[in-house]
């Protein structure tokens, strides 16, 4: 076989998962200018290709056009494409794997060169893309707006009933019904993490009366959302807060807005499911 189709799955490979040629040069440890010409007809060194197999989580064979057909060690080679990113790039990694992942759902085994961007950039200027795929089995609901990406996966439980009945949701509901409460979370939510307030920054900030603020954070504390410490100054007790924020509220906010934003523009959908969702 030509070692000329290596560049060609390079290319392929990289497009697929919607990755610039920088990400890879950077993982390799080469120029922008050498992975173009790669994916131009030349061929890497071939120290290199153990490396850039690792990259794109495939076996070496797979840079030599052969298919994959062992799935054994697929788990570890995803985790090692995952750890090997830098830190602050791991979840924007895994966001992408999410989505070649999504495309598999709807039997993309060979999925074609879409990526995130080219949706963006088809959908600028209109309404977000989502992706669904909804089954007996579970359910996906993916966001691909690039200032609300996120992807939930459900799969199916023996017994929903448990988990979700048991709990009374009305008073968080009420409680978030409440203007200042939710303009509250809003703000301090924004708020660099493990940074001490008092009740007068939200007097200050928002234009609560005193008495409301107060009121206001203790129905914050009933969530866990709020620590409070008192420390003396002056000779008079002083209480310091400090937000413990929950992901569960920001995934609720990201859910809800785009539960009010409708109809939604999706790319790929799947509405075979017949079982109820909650029983």
């Amino acid at each position: 076989m030509s070692m000329a189709v290596i560049g060609a799955v390079i290319a392929a490979l990289r497009r697929e998962r919607g990755i610039k040629q920088e990400e890879l040069a950077r993982f390799v440890g080469v120029s922008v200018q050498a992975v173009s010409k790669w994916e131009n007809g030349g061929v890497p060194d071939t120290e290199l290709l153990p490396k850039i197999a690792d990259f794109f989580c495939v076996p070496l064979d797979r840079l030599f056009g052969r298919q994959i057909t062992d799935y054994a060690d697929l788990e570890g080679a995803l985790a090692k494409r995952i750890a090997d990113a830098p830190p602050e790039g791991r979840i924007e990694v895994l966001y992408r794997l999410c989505w070649v992942m999504e495309r598999a759902l709807f039997g993309e085994n060979n999925p074609r060169e879409m990526t995130i961007e080219d949706i963006r950039r088809e959908t600028a200027g209109g309404p977000a893309s989502y992706s669904a795929y909804l089954s007996d089995n579970g359910f996906t609901f993916m966001s691909l707006a690039e200032n609300r990406p996120y992807f939930l996966l459900v799969p199916e439980s023996p017994d929903k009933k448990a988990g979700l009945f048991d709990v009374a949701y009305a008073p968080l509901f009420q409680d978030l019904a409440d203007q200042d409460v939710l303009d509250s979370l809003l703000f301090l939510y924004t708020r660099e993490e493990n940074k001490g307030f008092t009740v007068n920054l939200l007097t200050k900030k928002l234009h609560l009366q005193p008495d409301k603020a107060a009121a206001v954070v203790e129905t914050i504390k009933r969530y866990g959302m709020i620590h409070t410490t008192s420390v003396e100054l002056d000779d008079a007790s002083q209480e310091i807060h400090t937000l413990l924020p929950q992901p569960a509220l920001a995934a609720l906010l990201l859910f809800a807005h785009d539960l009010l934003q409708t109809p939604h523009h999706f790319y790929y959908y799947s509405g075979n499911r017949t079982a109820p969702y909650l029983a």
